[in-house]
């Protein structure tokens, strides 16, 4: 690094297509109070040719400080500009959200997470091993201190038992250190040191501290009933905030390591099975474009469908708030289930 990267003439990421050799040259010899650079930010992009998008925040004045490289990869991928503003709103009574699919004959599960980060800290890219520490010790300090149906339990990666560890794997909550393209970003640095787990009772509520984002918060449960996940997830929220600071930008609303996951940081989805409406993708990708919605696989991204059930979520996040996010998983599915019943 510190030269402009020799990129091929098959990398497709939005690095490749925004970072041209002027705005390179401009941006070096920066870095923000953090110590994080253009270099360290375009690290994985440039080690990863098959990127998507290829660059990571260290810290909020990464946006600001490398702003010509950031804000034409925003707008690209959000359709968001420098001038937009993000609006937020948590607020479940704002949701209109029947359960979709009361008899539970197509929606097998639905699941609404956030990314989350501490204010006034480095992002994960650019994050000391001893803030990671700290950020483990004030976050789980926090997650114990929750009552009701969101009390629960911690576990700490780096002392885990082997029961506890198989445990986590058979509910599928254990995270695993992340792939190469967050290895290159800096993600995976001290794994598992200040990494944990945090999930209630019942099993529907759970987060990961210090994975990709310092908080990814996760609302979860069998069936349609997207208004609980949702209501669930927003009171969470608003607890944890009560102990723990959020990095928020009125410009970007919360601010995440990855660009693609800025202003609401959330991901609302169902698994869904629609066999006779998998038949003609060409209709299935329609209504899910008219509501802003992503198919995959039962596995997530790059996955396959298994016996017709799909993951749906929502496609928009920065420039909508988090009930519109919701309200297009809620329409859209409506919609999916209608369709695949007339078929």
């Amino acid at each position: 690094m510190g030269t402009f990267p020799d990129f091929p003439k098959s990398c497709k990421s939005q690095l490749c297509a925004h970072l041209t050799p002027e705005i390179y040259q401009a941006l070096q010899g920066r870095s923000t109070v953090n110590g994080f650079t253009i270099d360290d930010a375009i690290r994985s992009g440039v080690e990863n040719i098959d990127s998507g998008i290829g660059v990571y925040a260290g810290d909020l004045e990464s946006y600001t400080l490398f702003a010509t490289l950031f804000d034409p990869i925003i707008e690209s991928y959000h359709g968001f500009r420098q001038s937009d503003t993000h609006q937020s709103n948590l607020n479940p009574d704002d949701l209109q959200a029947p359960n979709p699919d009361p008899e539970g004959e197509y929606i097998l599960s639905t699941r609404i997470r956030v990314g989350r980060n501490v204010a006034d800290l480095p992002l994960g890219p650019a994050i000391t091993k001893a803030q990671r520490n700290k950020v483990e010790s004030e976050v789980s300090a926090a997650l114990n201190s929750l009552t009701g149906s969101l009390s629960g339990s911690y576990y700490s990666l780096g002392d885990m038992s082997e029961e506890i560890r198989k445990q986590l794997i058979e509910d599928h909550f254990l995270f695993k250190a992340g792939d190469r393209f967050l290895e290159s970003a800096g993600l995976n640095r001290d794994w598992p040191e200040g990494r944990g787990i945090y999930h209630n009772d019942e099993k529907t509520f759970l987060v990961w501290i210090n994975e990709e984002d310092q908080l990814r918060i996760i609302s979860m449960q069998q069936g349609g009933d997207i208004l609980e996940v949702f209501t669930r997830l927003t009171t969470a929220i608003s607890e944890i905030e009560k102990r723990v600071p959020f990095s928020y930008s009125e410009h970007l609303g919360y601010i995440t390591s990855c660009p693609t996951n800025l202003g609401t940081a959330m991901r609302a989805s169902v698994h869904i099975k629609l066999p006779k409406l998998a038949a003609d993708m060409e209709a299935f990708k329609a209504i899910t474009d008219r509501h802003h919605l992503q198919i995959r696989g039962i596995h997530g991204e790059h996955s396959e469908s298994e016996g017709g059930i799909y993951d749906i979520s929502n496609k928009r996040r920065l420039g909508v708030t988090e009930v519109q996010c919701v309200q297009d998983m809620v329409d859209g599915v409506a919609e999916l289930i209608a369709t695949e019943k007339s078929l």
